[in-house]
């Protein structure tokens, strides 16, 4: 059985594992076990292609993955049980900023949801990320004209979705 390199690899994944969950969880429509399910897939993915991978640049690898992995995932039929939230957000006095900014992520969360999974993800590519076009398009997939068609349609669509979404406060 041949061995495969993977040096680096641990060193890479420790280092940006929270950016690209985060980035799953936002494809993902803020679903955090899809997002873990979709990760542990591209890290798999990028391990047996890490020999090849390592020495080019492995994040464009595993975005483009993770992209490819939430349009596959949104395709699927699921019948079967879906998790539901139960924890209670513990009590926090004294910030409201924080407060804030919670409630902005989820309605950003829950408008992103609103959108057609290839919007959300050259949204996502290109603002949380800060991708080019170029890159967006690399990453999708598809022409670079298509890849900004995505964003402007994906942008307003979430912006007529944001005009629309209220979240309810926790407590």
């Amino acid at each position: 059985m041949k061995q495969l390199q993977t040096d680096g690899f641990d060193e890479f994944v420790a280092a940006r594992w929270s950016a690209l969950f985060h980035f799953a969880r936002l494809l993902s429509g803020g679903d955090q076990h899809q997002a873990e399910d979709l990760l542990q897939e591209a890290l798999v993915k990028l391990w047996f292609a890490w020999p090849k991978v390592a020495l080019q640049a492995p994040e464009p690898y595993v975005r483009q993955v993770l992209t490819r992995a939430a349009a596959r995932s949104a395709r699927r039929r699921w019948w079967g049980e879906r998790p539901t939230r139960t924890q209670d957000m513990p009590e926090i006095t004294g910030l409201v900023d924080l407060a804030a900014a919670v409630e902005e992520r989820s309605r950003l969360e829950v408008g992103l949801a609103q959108l057609p999974v290839r919007q959300r993800a050259a949204v996502v590519l290109r603002y949380y990320q800060d991708l080019s076009e170029r890159q967006v398009a690399e990453a999708l997939g598809c022409p670079v004209g298509t890849a900004r068609s995505l964003v402007s349609r994906g942008v307003t669509k979430l912006r007529q979705a944001l005009a629309e979404v209220t979240v309810e406060p926790v407590g």
